[in-house]
């Protein structure tokens, strides 16, 4: 994998000496809120421009959204008028939250046009040019930009990628115990709250008392994902972690946050005292960095026997820490535990937030 015209990117600590204008594509959606939410007073990015369908453009933002996280619309974000999702956007970067259904060909029209975009939707994840990015996990990968622009014959735009908001708590599971152990095969079953299918999401009549068994694709991009993330970049190109994962994803009713059941065989057959010892003593490659949204600790363990609970749990380290509970041990494949992730947080806005924030410290993000 080559670096275009011999430039190494090098992870650096300082905070930047400016701050980044940024836009929010699918603004008015549910990511594109919490984006919204989350970017109020970040020391490094300004929001200056929100963008979203043509039925919104021309309104200001405080008539084109309806307003439904806790707290009042930021004020700074109502006086802007909405705009389309066009190339001419006053940028630095763009993080966007649009629907799949739209993404694809939004995202690579304006990076074809030089603006850094940052994606939650899954359209370019396994793209094999494209950055697919938990920054506590591998944030070496993003020297595939690199690759990407050489490829396409783009200068200073690209695309990078959030995974899917359970794939975010899984990887962040195992790659403690990946690098302690090796890993050999892994089973997760997830319990996922209503707010990851956006608003206004799933109707009360099919949720309440009940559990659904389905969330479309939602197991594929579990398996898939992980592999990419965990593997290895190199001259070839990313080649997926060497063991396999079985998801089975399940849609609960909780509002915020997604609990995950985790089982995994381990070269060794460590014990659960080492496998905690393993996950509360992770230290991230860019845990030294001033990065904003970086959590420090990134994982949490709860020794009570019924924690993690997405009520009590899910605001960890303002929502972007895993927590980690019930490690022990499993008759089938040697250890089994749970996390929670905070799903439009950590799965989402605030991986993108981080995501930019990691990719403005290693240079990849430059003035426009």
């Amino acid at each position: 994998m080559s670096d275009q015209g011999g430039k190494k990117h090098a992870v650096v600590g300082n905070a930047p000496k400016r701050r980044w204008r940024v836009a929010i594509l699918g603004a008015t959606g549910a990511v594109g809120q919490r984006l919204v939410q989350l970017l109020q007073d970040h020391p490094w990015f300004e929001l200056t421009a929100l963008a979203a369908s043509e039925r919104s453009a021309g309104k200001p933002y405080s008539e084109a959204a309806r307003w439904y996280l806790e707290g009042a619309m930021p004020a700074s974000a109502a006086a802007l008028t909405v705009r389309p999702c066009e190339p001419d956007l006053p940028v630095d970067l763009a993080l966007s939250g649009l629907d799949a259904a739209v993404a694809g060909e939004i995202e690579h029209r304006l990076a074809a046009a030089g603006i850094p975009v940052i994606s939650n939707a899954r359209n370019h994840r396994m793209e094999p040019d494209v950055p697919l990015l938990v920054p506590e996990v591998n944030a070496d990968h993003a020297r595939v930009i690199e690759e990407q622009r050489r490829h396409r014959g783009w200068k200073s735009g690209f695309i990078a990628t959030n995974p899917n908001c359970s794939t975010v708590g899984l990887v962040m599971a195992l790659k403690p115990l990946q690098a302690s152990f090796g890993i050999r095969r892994v089973g997760v079953t997830t319990f996922q709250a209503i707010s990851g299918a956006g608003y206004p999401g799933v109707a009360s009549l099919d949720i309440l008392g009940n559990v659904i068994p389905f969330i479309p694709m939602e197991e594929e991009k579990m398996e898939s994902e992980t592999g990419k993330i965990l593997g290895q970049l190199g001259p070839q190109g990313f080649a997926p972690a060497p063991f396999t994962v079985s998801a089975q994803c399940h849609r609960v009713a909780v509002e915020d946050g997604h609990l995950l059941a985790i089982s995994a065989e381990l070269e060794g057959g460590p014990s659960p005292d080492a496998v905690r010892t393993a996950l509360r003593s992770f230290r991230s490659p860019i845990d030294g960095l001033d990065l904003p949204s970086l959590p420090r600790p990134a994982i949490v363990v709860r020794d009570e026997p019924d924690r993690p609970q997405p009520r009590l749990d899910r605001m960890e380290g303002r929502g972007m820490t895993l927590s980690v509970g019930r490690v022990r041990r499993c008759p089938i494949l040697g250890i089994k535990f749970n996390a929670l992730v905070h799903n439009t947080i950590r799965g989402a806005a605030g991986a993108a937030i981080l995501n930019a924030e990691l990719l403005v410290a290693q240079g990849y993000v430059q003035p426009r």
